[in-house]
């Protein structure tokens, strides 16, 4: 049997406030196999969005292990958290989170950038992935502000693949748009996952659920069941 791809084992995040602890996750298990379309669903205050944070290397847990491709993150320091990040996972952001001086295209190269790819290839590749994520050629010069929100996000999602990541964090994708262009972006998600990517979603958004083939649950820090 192959590893997961993502495995918690007993995650637990504890948040201090004054003389108080906070149990954002509380001895949370998850296994998510490779090529899974996962949706996490809670609501707010419900720890997905601190699981989120902890699968894309951005925080660390209290106690208990992530592993990412079978290696344990909480081992890790800064560098090797960003070795993990920029070579196994692409983030999809509700707010966009483009760069709004630079054109479209030049926002999907950026990841590159930090890689270390050549111009040439930066851009051929920027072209490919724009078309993947279904946006036309003359959309590639418009800044941020002169695009759709589903147009940013199909950007935002150009620029996860930049690396070539095995693995999508999406953070509410379709929060900020119309419920229309939402199931347009999910369906592109869909496509993505079908060519073999692994997908997971955080929403509070139960219709998500149907792009799914796996719901986890969230409350109050804990898996729950289909009832909570």
């Amino acid at each position: 049997m192959p590893e997961p791809i993502v495995e918690l084992r007993d995650v637990t995040k504890i948040y201090t406030l004054g003389k108080n602890k906070i149990y954002a996750l509380n001895k949370v298990n998850i296994s998510i196999e490779e090529g899974d379309f996962v949706t996490i669903m809670g609501s707010s205050g419900s720890g997905k969005s601190t699981l989120l944070n902890m699968v894309g290397c951005l925080d660390l847990p209290t106690s208990g292990k992530i592993l990412i491709n079978g290696t344990d993150i909480s081992k890790l320091d800064d560098n090797g958290l960003t070795s993990i990040r920029r070579n196994n996972i692409g983030f999809i952001f509700q707010q966009f989170n483009l760069i709004q001086t630079l054109t479209a295209l030049e926002n999907v190269e950026m990841p590159m950038l930090f890689n270390g790819t050549s111009p040439e290839k930066r851009r051929k590749k920027a072209m490919r992935l724009f078309e993947r994520a279904q946006l036309p050629p003359e959309y590639e010069e418009h800044k941020p502000n002169e695009l759709s929100g589903g147009q940013q996000q199909r950007v935002a999602i150009a620029r996860a693949l930049a690396n070539d990541p095995p693995i999508l964090l999406a953070d509410e994708p379709t929060g900020n748009l119309d419920s229309k262009t939402g199931n347009s972006v999910m369906k592109l998600l869909q496509e993505l996952n079908s060519a073999g990517t692994t997908v997971i979603v955080v929403t509070h958004d139960p219709k998500l659920e149907d792009f799914s083939n796996t719901t986890i649950r969230l409350q109050d820090g804990v898996i729950c069941d289909e009832n909570c």
